[in-house]
């Protein structure tokens, strides 16, 4: 499948930056990296992969990156390979980078086109005809690799789909499934599958990561890079979604709240609350969300010797606000009372946690 219109933005694509198959530059992940180089040299890698961690931290690059060598003649029957890179003027990356290798299928949610809008699953359909390609042998004799971005996209009846060929695996055949939640997928796909658990990234990685993309990243000033770091959770991706003054002074804001529990600012708390309730404070409402789970998670670390008791009214309340969230957004509810209910029971969990 050739891309016609470079500027068209892909579902599973970051605004601005590099599709994940188009990055050649690869930073952290060294052992995730070195599972598939020993498999190659031992020549026993593993059918189907797992490639499970948060979003943005390089699950998918690092599947691209796995599928050029695999698919690169010399570098696929090399026993004493020592990296995946693949230069990006190699025929291969090139094909990869199209989708139009013959022994390449990428399973993932389609991009919009003029007369249909971006989907939101894999169908089952989608996933059959792609499958076909492992019904032949490759034509030079080499591997045949599909790769799902991401596994959370399936539906029940295109994972069940894709189960049954993982099942009785052709030779030379190689499943990398990325996954957001690894947790969640099929547990019969799980079971076949070697299980490969990315870690978020270091700052160093993220902030080398930023500056490989070129315009506009590169051009970010560090002071803002710095700022939106710590707020960026070991992920690229989300690392890019921050790097706005606006954005970043606004968890600011809210963090200074919450690190004043359980002494409350009610004057900020009640502003904060009507900020929210406007209808074009979504962004904002979100990045509040956040910003509490990122709190909460902080704390819960910071205080995990005082033992599960003492932590339990803060836990209850983590699941409270995660329940009332859900509440206010399928019934379209005012966020106003929720926001001040959230500080509220958040200055009662510190005082009784602390």
């Amino acid at each position: 499948m050739s891309r016609d219109n470079q500027d068209v933005i892909e579902p599973d694509q970051f605004d601005g930056a590099p599709h994940p198959r188009d990055q050649f530059a690869f930073f952290g992940h060294r052992d995730g990296e070195g599972a598939f180089l020993e498999g190659l040299r031992g020549g026993r890698l593993h059918h189907a992969w797992l490639i499970g961690g948060p979003p943005g931290i390089g699950k998918a690059t690092l599947a691209y990156r796995v599928a050029r060598t695999v698919l690169a003649p010399m570098k696929a029957g090399d026993r004493s390979i020592d990296n995946l890179q693949v230069s990006p003027e190699s025929a291969v990356a090139r094909q990869v980078s199209a989708l139009s290798h013959p022994n390449l299928s990428v399973l993932r949610r389609t991009p919009a086109t003029d007369k249909k809008a971006a989907s939101t699953t894999i169908p089952v359909d989608a996933v059959r005809k792609a499958l076909n390609m492992f019904g032949s042998t490759a034509a030079d004799g080499g591997y045949r690799v599909c790769i799902v971005d991401s596994a959370e996209d399936l539906t029940i009846s295109s994972a069940n789909a894709l189960l049954k060929v993982i099942e009785e695996p052709p030779p030379r055949s190689l499943f990398l499934i990325v996954s957001h939640a690894p947790q969640r997928v099929l547990p019969t796909i799980r079971s076949r599958c070697r299980r490969l658990l990315l870690r978020p990234l270091e700052a160093d990685h993220i902030r080398a990561a930023i500056h490989s993309l070129g315009e506009p990243w590169n051009g970010v000033s560090e002071e803002l890079l710095d700022q939106a770091l710590p707020y960026g959770e070991g992920s690229v991706r989300r690392t890019l979604e921050l790097l706005d003054d606006e954005k970043v002074s606004f968890i600011e804001l809210v963090t200074r709240l919450l690190e004043g529990l359980p002494r409350a600012d009610t004057k900020q708390i009640y502003a904060l609350a009507e900020t929210l309730a406007r209808r074009d404070a979504d962004d904002s409402y979100e990045l509040t969300l956040e910003t509490v789970e990122r709190w909460i998670s902080g704390k819960l670390h910071e205080w995990a010797s005082l033992g599960p008791a003492r932590l339990a009214p803060l836990v209850e309340v983590c699941e409270k606000i995660a329940r009332t969230a859900r509440e206010i957004d399928v019934f379209n509810l005012d966020r106003r009372p929720f926001i001040l209910m959230l500080f509220d029971d958040l200055a009662d969990a510190v005082r009784r946690t602390a």
